[in-house]
């Protein structure tokens, strides 16, 4: 068998936020968040049907969003590209979901909590070694937690899971080993088949139950991935040493705009404005400038 790579914009709504996923994404959103605990017994996938065929990776952020039971809203991102101001842009979004429930007239009462939850194909905290991260509102001195502590900040690192099938022990373990090897597996492991949902998920992740254009569209997604992951790390070994010497003399700010510029230079080839923003922090007029400049 062949599957689709979860981690890829689509295949993750196709597998975790269509309109026959439910069942699987409360048991993923208990395995990550509540550490496998039947917490969530029943959620609404908000806007469950698959958007129309997008060409590449340009403006296709797919989250995925349900409402529990209790009314919480739950976010879902897979983030594959370490773009600059990443976190800052989840933070955004959770605070703007908390903040759009209310209408016009209505008291800050009705307002339920917020969890995102965020998949990372790369290190989001390189100095802490914990897998996944849950982040809340405390008091600095005393840990003390705010009393309305309405939004909860949820990050799962796939690079730091380094476990084997063998290995697995919890049903985290095993939905974090389908994100990040489902892609490779030529079967269903015999650990993981046993859990339904997961054996759900990897049906549903079964390449050979997609139409030939649906798989050509995603293996088009899968390698324009890779090539914006390559051009990336490449335009910013090439663009540190270009900064380097025309930041050479300017202040430390300066410098670091310098690099930002010179990285996005040897993007401009490759990428769409709005994603060599994203990559380098520079403002999209600073990007669209820089582009009319070189042509």
């Amino acid at each position: 068998m062949i599957f689709i790579n979860p981690k890829t914009d689509y295949a993750f709504k196709k597998i975790f936020g269509s309109s026959e996923s439910t069942d699987i994404l409360i048991s993923f959103l208990n395995a990550l968040i509540y550490e496998g605990n039947p917490t969530i017994e029943d959620l609404e996938i908000i806007n469950p049907n698959l958007p129309p065929k997008v060409e590449g990776l340009k403006d296709t952020y797919l989250d995925v969003k349900a409402k529990l039971s209790d009314g919480t809203l739950v976010i879902i991102e897979m983030q594959v590209l370490n773009v600059q101001s990443f976190g800052k842009r989840v933070l955004y979004n959770a605070a703007k979901t908390y903040a759009s429930q209310l209408r016009a007239g209505e008291g800050y009462r009705m307002l339920k909590p917020v969890i995102a939850l965020t998949i990372t194909d790369f290190e989001m905290f390189p100095n802490s070694a914990n897998l996944i991260s849950r982040f809340v509102y405390k008091e600095v001195k005393t840990n003390l937690t705010y009393p309305e502590n309405d939004v909860d900040l949820v990050f799962v690192e796939l690079p730091k899971f380094r476990k084997e099938e063998q290995q697995l022990e919890t049903i985290a373990d095993k939905w974090i080993y389908f994100m990040k090897y489902a892609r490779s597996l030529t079967s269903v492991p015999e650990t993981m088949d046993s859990i339904p949902e997961i054996h759900k998920a990897f049906e549903i992740a079964n390449q050979a139950k997609l139409s030939r254009e649906e798989v050509a569209d995603l293996e088009s997604r899968e390698q324009s991935i890779y090539d914006q992951q390559g051009a990336i790390i490449k335009a910013a070994e090439e663009g540190r040493e270009e900064g380097r010497e025309e930041g050479r003399e300017a202040g430390r700010e300066e410098g670091q705009r310098e690099k930002a510029i010179a990285i996005a230079r040897q993007l401009l080839s490759r990428l769409d404005d709005e994603t060599i923003s994203q990559t380098t922090g520079l403002s999209l007029e600073d990007v669209r400038n820089l582009r009319g400049s070189n042509s």
